[in-house]
């Protein structure tokens, strides 16, 4: 889109040339992704083949509007994400100008990652967290609902994931997707009670948990699994990312436990 990114050791992505106008916003290219991410799609047909012989799906994924607008106004990682919110209210037209755009971009790459041969999809908002529900609802809402409306043309399950969301879940499933992640903020049965037993649902061990001995990783563990109660529509995962000093071993080994600890099922 005309950003310049970078992702630097410990800090994470930068944008070097971040957005502080209507112009910087009017400047953004919007390119149909076969022309500017050709590179990925064509990772994805490569390695579809191979993923199916050892029976693993392949998951295609994208950072949702309001992280990536987030990383492009703020430059980076941010703790209050002052020059966002500042934009969403003080601006409501160039808000909605740069949620437009990026939110086609993302439907649009996503569409082309599973035309390519993703099986699902996965939308991130690792940020949105920092919203109250009205905010979303107002000035993020209308844009999840649009990027997933673009990516359920392909007709693969759609997975919508967010940090620091307890307070948005409702609006999340309103947004849409197939699944919802939730992270480690609430527990994961009183979570899928608020959102119905109607949509599956991603999460929720706490990454620092991976830090631990591994007795006190498995007990962690298995209160999620508890929290499942074994129903149809779990997806275990990290509440979000593995964080940098993690023990391999452990991952290893939550990985082998949870597959254990489900039967097989994958």
């Amino acid at each position: 889109m005309g950003l310049e990114l970078e992702i630097v050791r410990g800090e994470g992505p930068l944008i070097h040339n971040p957005i502080r106008s209507a112009a910087d916003v009017e400047a953004l290219r919007v390119s149909p992704p076969e022309e500017s991410l050709a590179f990925t799609l064509e990772a994805i047909r490569l390695v579809r083949p191979e993923l199916e012989r050892r029976g693993i799906p392949l998951l295609g994924f994208s950072g949702a509007p309001f992280t990536l607008a987030s990383y492009a106004l703020e430059g980076g990682y941010s703790t209050h994400y002052l020059r966002t919110k500042a934009l969403m209210t003080s601006e409501p037209a160039l808000w909605r100008r740069l949620m437009e755009k990026l939110s086609d971009v993302v439907g649009s790459y996503l569409l082309a990652q599973a035309r390519a041969g993703a099986q699902a999809l996965q939308l991130f908002d690792s940020w949105v967290g920092v919203l109250s529900p009205t905010d979303y609802r107002e000035y993020v809402l209308p844009y999840a609902r649009r990027v997933i409306a673009t990516a359920r043309r392909a007709d693969v399950p759609i997975l919508h994931f967010g940090t620091g969301t307890s307070g948005l879940l409702e609006l999340l499933r309103e947004a849409g997707g197939d699944g919802i992640g939730v992270d480690w903020r609430i527990d994961l049965d009183a979570a899928w009670q608020r959102l119905s037993h109607e949509v599956a649902i991603q999460g929720n061990l706490d990454p620092a948990a991976l830090l631990a001995p591994w007795p006190e990783l498995k007990r962690r563990a298995q209160q999620v699994l508890d929290q499942a109660a074994g129903r149809h529509g779990h997806i275990f995962n990290l509440g979000h990312g593995l964080l940098p000093s993690t023990p391999l071993e452990n991952l290893r080994r939550l990985v082998d436990f949870v597959h254990a600890s489900s039967g097989g099922r994958r």
